[in-house]
């Protein structure tokens, strides 16, 4: 289904030619092919080169068109850019409300938030999107997206490319450097194709496309930090929905952004839209190089399951369900590493009479909740029912325009006849705050991601269901089979061709958009859990370290960090949320972290930390052997973790932000997941340490010092020497740097972005 090229490739005049193949790359361009001149023949190149402000494509400075956030962040977002100086929004920021939607859930906490955003939008002149009226990616593709532009989200499935804008999802703190006016800063990204042939068989969508390519690229990293740019004849085979639902999951593929080629389908999307000169023609050059290739016949694409608690764990449900008892070992086994053991797991009990039954289906947010998929959905569903047994069913349409359009076509009596539930736009099924099944359940979800406990459940609690991630075709024929796992392959019926028309008098009705202006006279309306940023100190010259938490995972999701969910209702309360930091991997982190926290606080006040925390004392007796001169004034106490490959997943800034409230000075890693998470450690002052695979010299609760830690930041050096402080001695090994630039060395030594824009 998916081929993998070992190294780059040439795409001229639309032939695919392995590098290698260097006398049939010159023939078929006709000359001699220069690699570097061929670069910049991708689409990618042409709108980061568009967007940079450095002058040098190798070292970007970018600054983009438009900002969005949704109300897990633009509360903390708009709060850091008001503490280092925020005036204006200087360019279109949308803030939209599809994530704390459920005000019934931590009291007036949700919509105070909301009026924040509204009473903000006004005061510096953004654009409000109340809740319910749309998920924010599906507000953005309808009304913010153009061709050649990039936009920039706090959230990290911000992914446009099929409608040939580069999106990118970061942590808050790049957003509020957009607010600023100041830019984006990456090293220029490798390219890699993703090359379509064919054209998907009847049944198959979008999801199945994505897991495809998701199973095939995660583990390897194929694709990390790469741009992922889409092109080939089996494009035009696919349309804008389509599209849309492969793209928006490019992020499970650890990628920095996508792009694709567009054509009179995209132009058309526009068109429906009321936006036909935001449209753009977009394709490669005649002779481009790609770093990578990754080849898809689309007719050989089947329907997809990726299996708990991962979207890389990838089987076609023909596989799975032809090999079902060695899948369900496979993934019970990961599940012990995934839940720690920390309840019982088993599918088992799904197996009756050779058949795998689940016990919910979800078509929701922005992978699922499109206009064709819905269609595709009630088509399955008509004439068919769920039945009065444990299965249910919920399809939230992805905004009100599609929500009214299913209304008019007859689509939304045919599911809600069927006895499954439509309900409006919202992100809560994606990240665990909406139909939580029950403990031991099993749900299929066209959504986003099915990491632990993004359907609702708790560990600390004994709770325990699962996610595994479908095609919203394959969702639909297994509840018109009453929960029976079935693809959508099997469905005999015909899909009907619906045509989409967008109603943009909702939007016009209820969305307040400033048009820009700003009106400064206007009050902010704070609600009693909004709390501002605690005060944040700079890099000392020297630091003492705790580790106060050690996980081994193979990865370790931002969830895992910092829980999704019920927690989100405490996302604009920075010490009220750091209460939930890794309470659901470790739960003892966060009363380490703060025991620590004490001794640093102890210094701040000029007090003896070693008297504040006894132990300090005596591990400062054997550092005070070797290096007499640290003291009091030069030294800094606080905590830190090691994980193998923190930060897969969400953009969430909280997942640093958390541990440093909570005293984290810095992380240990052997690499990190993504850029987004690194930047965000960067952004909350927090230095992103690097260990090489398979060398662990200390332990949890040991003391790590790291002696002249300032200096070696502000002298760029790659390489930090660290001590393990135990048992009376101190073991030197080393801790790495990685690339910092200018900006991000001068962010660590002040503390944090908000020192860096204040001090």
């Amino acid at each position: 289904m998916v081929e993998l090229f070992d190294n780059g490739a040439y795409l001229i005049k639309g032939q695919l030619i392995d590098e290698k193949n260097t006398a049939e790359v010159n023939a078929a361009a006709g000359a001699e092919v220069n690699k570097e001149e061929a670069k910049k023949n991708t689409i990618a190149y042409g709108i980061l080169n568009s967007h940079n402000t450095s002058g040098n494509m190798d070292k970007l400075k970018i600054k983009f068109d438009k900002l969005t956030s949704h109300d897990i962040t633009f509360v903390g977002i708009i709060q850091t850019a008001r503490a280092s100086g925020l005036e204006k929004f200087p360019i279109p920021y949308v803030l939209t409300n599809c994530h704390n939607s459920l005000c019934a859930v931590g009291g007036t906490i949700n919509e105070d938030d909301h009026m924040f955003g509204l009473t903000c939008a006004k005061k510096y002149g953004g654009v409000y999107v109340p809740p319910h009226q749309a998920v924010i990616h599906q507000f953005a593709r309808e009304m913010l997206a153009g061709g050649g532009k990039m936009i920039l989200g706090s959230d990290s499935h911000t992914r446009y490319g099929a409608l040939g804008t580069m999106a990118m999802g970061e942590g808050g703190p790049e957003l509020v450097k957009q607010l600023l006016n100041q830019t984006y800063d990456i090293n220029m990204p490798g390219v890699v194709a993703v090359y379509l042939e064919g054209e998907p068989v009847k049944g198959v969508g979008p999801q199945d496309v994505a897991i495809a390519i998701i199973g095939a690229v995660f583990k390897n990293g194929y694709v990390k930090n790469k741009v992922m740019e889409f092109v080939g004849p089996g494009v035009s085979k696919l349309s804008a929905d389509f599209r849309i639902g492969v793209d928006v999951m490019t992020t499970e593929t650890t990628c920095l952004s996508s792009i694709w080629q567009t054509d009179e389908k995209i132009e058309e999307f526009y068109d429906i839209h009321g936006r036909r000169d935001d449209y753009k023609y977009l394709a490669p050059g005649d002779v481009t190089y790609y770093d990578g290739v990754i080849k898809i016949d689309l007719s050989t694409i089947r329907p997809m399951i990726a299996m708990p608690f991962h979207p890389s764990n990838a089987y076609t449900i023909e596989e799975f369900n032809a090999n079902m008892m060695d899948i369900i070992d496979i993934t019970e086994k990961k599940a012990l590493e995934s839940l720690d053991g920390a309840v019982e797991y088993s599918l088992k009990d799904k197996v009756r009479n050779g058949k795998f039954y689940v016990e919910q289906g979800i078509v929701a947010g922005c992978a699922g909740g499109g206009f064709e998929n819905i269609c595709a959905v009630a088509d399955i569903l008509d004439g068919n029912y769920i039945g009065n047994d444990a299965f249910t069913m919920s399809v939230y349409p992805a905004s009100m325009p599609i929500y009214m359009e299913l209304i008019k076509n007859g689509t939304a009596a045919k599911i809600l006849e069927s006895g499954a539930v439509l309900k409006t736009a919202f992100c809560g099924p994606c990240f665990g705050a909406g139909d939580t099944p029950a403990n031991n359940a099993f749900s299929i979800r066209h959504s986003t991601r099915n990491f632990p406990n993004r359907e609702g459940s708790k560990l600390q609690n004994g709770q325990i269901s699962s996610v595994a991630l479908m095609d919203a075709r394959s969702i639909a024929a297994t509840a018109a089979n009453k929960g029976e796992l079935t693809a959508a392959t099997d469905f005999a019926g015909d899909f009907r061709k619906y045509k989409y028309y967008f109603d943009s008098s909702i939007y016009a009705n209820r969305v307040y958009d400033s048009k820009g202006v700003a009106h400064p006279e206007v009050e902010i309306q704070f609600g009693p859990n909004i709390k501002d940023w605690p005060a944040m100190s700079p890099l000392p010259e020297n630091l003492l370290l705790k580790v106060v938490s050690e996980i081994h995972d193979s990865v370790t999701t931002t969830d895992e960090l910092i829980p999704s969910g019920e927690t989100s209702s405490y996302r604009s309360n920075p010490i009220g949320l750091a209460e939930f930091t890794l309470s659901r991997k470790d739960p003892e982190y966060v009363g380490r972290a703060k025991a620590i926290q004490v001794a640093q606080k102890a210094l701040e006040k000029g007090e003896c930390a070693g008297k504040a925390v006894p132990e300090v004392a005596e591990v400062m007796g054997v550092i005070k052997k070797d290096f007499p001169n640290v003291s009091h004034d030069n030294l800094g106490i606080g905590s830190t973790i090691f994980a193998v490959k923190p930060g897969d997943g969400s953009a969430r800034e909280q997942a640093a932000s958390c541990q440093k409230v909570l005293g984290g000075w810095a992380n240990i890693a052997n690499e990190y997941a993504t850029k987004r998470y690194r930047s965000n450690l960067i952004n909350w002052g927090m230095i992103p340490f690097l260990i090489k695979e398979g060398e662990l010299p200390f332990k949890n609760l040991d003391f790590i010092f790291v002696p002249d830690v300032k200096n070696a930041i502000l002298e760029n050096r790659s390489e930090i020497q660290a001590f393990v402080v135990k048992d009376g001695k101190m073991n030197e090994f080393t801790l790495g740097l990685g690339e910092l630039t200018n900006e991000e060395r001068q962010i660590i030594l002040k503390g944090c972005l908000i020192n860096y824009n204040r001090i």
